[in-house]
């Protein structure tokens, strides 16, 4: 919106294609609505019932300004635990949720007008987070031919002499992909190269199904030119709690505090009580929610497998995303994500608002339970543009 009052680089409309759609769902009330990555499932309770008894006994203050000592203590110790990978405290700082964690690499690390290179499709927000910071986004495509892999090929060739920073995603929003430790180790080599700073989302690492999860900071010479961005929203069905972190190099950890207390100032001090307690009891906590969520997405593929004109890699290796090739419906991601809702009254996000090698794709997520994923495919089985009652006789078949 143009306005005196609103500053320039707001005046163009932002609305993305995934605000369209969601602006028309609500002409419906039976939508199916699989669209958002925000788990339906709660917060287990033993996380609930242990911070809010530390509330009660007076955890409701600020906390250090690089976050509460325990948790980053805990977080140390999960990384020596889970991947044998050295942390130490002054590495580590809490943050008001993962976003909110990529502003401060961002802001930290971004003089006005050097590029970032964002591996696409990619989470929305990734640009206007790099054009924030005043930075420039610099789109890398990966492609379903290729596995969603990065192109070490492709990603030597966008490096300038602006380049600042690569944007890697894995398991990946909105693919499920995830890259290969021959890929990341191409990577480390192309950053140590190009002398590049990697900033890793690695926000669903607890849904990697097909091989364990190793962070690329743990690679030789990445962790002295690794942000590591991670976050209790998926990992622990705690998206509500706004808790996330980052580690880093120290002097950059202090430059996050910098920024940090002039805008937020600390981390809630409730979430990172909660925080402690899911990192304590992970192997209580998350078995049961991972399983449920791997249960979900694989349904969803092998349903979507079963549907003329839509297809997605399978098995699913990672998240509880599913980006559906319609190509063959012959329209575009937007159109497709129209249509779908319109006539299955189903939400999906049109592909192209993941970067442009995005179209061509609908993103899915299996946040609904299993009765409601098989309503939404045998809604979508009988439109016209997916074969019908064909497809349904077909699938009985």
């Amino acid at each position: 919106m143009k306005h005196r009052f609103i500053a320039k680089r707001y005046w163009k409309d932002q609305t993305t294609p995934m605000g369209k759609v969601d602006d028309l769902a609500k002409n419906y009330d039976d939508v199916i609505n699989l669209s958002l990555g925000d788990p339906d499932l709660i917060t287990h309770e033993l996380i609930i019932d242990k911070s809010y008894a530390d509330a009660k006994a007076g955890h409701t203050k600020y906390t250090d300004f690089a976050g509460d000592p325990e948790l980053r203590e805990e977080i140390c110790r999960f990384y020596q635990e889970e991947y044998n990978m050295e942390v130490t405290v002054p590495e580590v700082f809490v943050a008001a949720s993962g976003c909110f964690a990529m502003y401060l690499a961002l802001e930290a690390i971004l003089d006005d007008g050097d590029e970032v290179i964002l591996q696409a499709p990619f989470f929305t927000p990734y640009p206007q987070q790099v054009e924030l910071a005043r930075g420039i986004p610099v789109e890398l495509p990966t492609y379903e031919e290729e596995d969603f892999q990065i192109s070490v090929e492709r990603l030597e060739s966008l490096i300038t002499e602006r380049t600042k920073a690569l944007v890697i995603n894995t398991p990946s929003n909105p693919t499920g992909s995830c890259l290969t430790v021959e890929t990341m180790e191409k990577i480390a080599e192309i950053a140590i190269k190009h002398d590049l700073i990697v900033i890793a989302d690695d926000i669903y690492t607890s849904f990697s199904y097909q091989h364990p999860f190793v962070p690329i900071a743990s690679l030789p010479g990445m962790r002295e030119r690794t942000i590591t961005i991670n976050s209790f929203s998926k990992n622990f069905t705690m998206t509500g709690w706004r808790i996330g972190q980052l580690i880093a190099p120290p002097y950059l950890v202090k430059t996050f505090q910098q920024i940090n207390e002039n805008v937020v100032f600390t981390a809630p001090s409730i979430s990172q009580r909660a925080a402690i307690y899911a990192l304590q009891n992970r192997k209580t906590v998350q078995p049961a929610m991972v399983a449920e969520y791997r249960r979900r997405t694989f349904y969803a593929a092998e349903r979507i497998n079963k549907i003329p004109n839509m297809h997605v890699l399978y098995p699913p290796k990672g998240t509880f995303y599913l980006f559906i090739n319609i190509k063959d419906t012959g329209l575009t991601s937007e159109e497709a994500s129209d249509i779908i809702l319109r006539e299955a009254h189903v939400l999906t996000i049109p592909g192209i608002s993941f970067g442009q090698c995005g179209e061509g794709y609908v993103r899915i997520a299996c946040t609904v339970g299993i009765d409601a994923l098989e309503e939404a495919f045998n809604r979508i089985e009988k439109m016209p543009l997916f074969g019908g009652k064909q497809a349904a006789a077909e699938r009985q078949n």
